[in-house]
């Protein structure tokens, strides 16, 4: 089966892809087909190849979850973007007790947003309890 993917080149810290088609087993590094355009993200510039990318996937051709979403941005195909992002097992049970504990903080934060609130009341009554004591005491000793 052949797919449409991005293959890195440029220098280290200067990214410059190009989108390619190519076996859908191949690595992205060695030969391809057809070369369908390029992807500079740092300067934003990109030129593709509209009428052969429409082709090679009239064909059967099928994009990576990247190119998809690129493909969508520039209205070359219509449909809704692709989650790309790759979670291992690992990472995705830390995200899920993540989620987890902030459930179980929200409502603890509730009160002691609440009980913060009740915390200056009380100490301007206190505050203001203090002065009459003094006051009783001074009138004591005049």
């Amino acid at each position: 089966m052949l797919s449409i993917k991005l293959s890195r080149k440029g220098k280290k810290n200067q990214p410059f892809f190009r989108m390619i088609l190519l076996e859908n087993r191949k690595d992205p590094w060695g030969n391809f087909l057809e070369d369908l355009g390029f992807v500079n993200p740092l300067t934003k510039k990109m030129s593709l190849k509209e009428e052969r990318i429409k082709y090679w996937i009239s064909k059967g051709a099928q994009p990576s979850g990247t190119v998809h979403n690129l493909l969508v941005n520039q209205g070359i195909i219509k449909g809704e973007k692709v989650k790309v992002t790759r979670l291992s097992n690992r990472r995705r049970q830390l995200a899920e007790k993540e989620k987890e504990k902030g459930k179980e903080k929200a409502p603890a934060q509730k009160l002691a947003a609440t009980e913060t609130s009740k915390i200056p009341a009380a100490a301007e009554q206190s505050a203001s309890e203090v002065p009459k004591e003094e006051k009783a005491k001074e009138e004591k000793r005049e």
